[in-house]
């Protein structure tokens, strides 16, 4: 594999591995742009970098909070332009700061959910103990 500034450039199944993502869904998420690898090998194999990684590590995160792949993509872009310093850095945190408010939100939505599902459980476990 070829070396590139920051790492190694690894293949698919080294990204399953290091995400917890199934290749289907690495697959997936690049059919759909989110991520494309950097790189192919001469037989044809992806290669990803660092940054590849670390984006479907971020897809990844919002995923169980339910976020669409339109804004996936959009959030991906923002961090990408925050980082290479492209656009209006104050309009960039503005967007950054919704997409933080909706993440906190969800977040909170979850939690009450969790609560509802705990709630349940104890009254089923309740049940078996008065039924001893």
């Amino acid at each position: 594999m070829t070396e590139t500034p920051r790492g190694e450039l690894v293949q698919i199944g080294q990204v399953a591995e290091r995400t917890g993502l199934s290749l289907r869904t690495i697959r997936f998420y690049e059919e759909n742009g989110l991520v494309i690898p950097t790189a192919r090998s001469e037989g044809g194999f992806r290669l990803y970098s660092d940054d590849d990684v670390a984006r479907l590590q971020v897809i990844k995160r919002m995923k169980p909070l339910g976020f669409t792949l339109e804004e996936m993509q959009e959030l991906l872009t923002l961090l990408a332009d925050l980082d290479a310093g492209a656009g209006d850095r104050a309009e960039l945190l503005d967007r950054l700061r919704m997409f933080h408010a909706a993440a906190t939100a969800r977040v909170t939505a979850l939690r009450e959910q969790l609560a509802v599902a705990e709630g349940f459980a104890e009254t089923l476990a309740g049940r078996l103990d008065a039924s001893r």
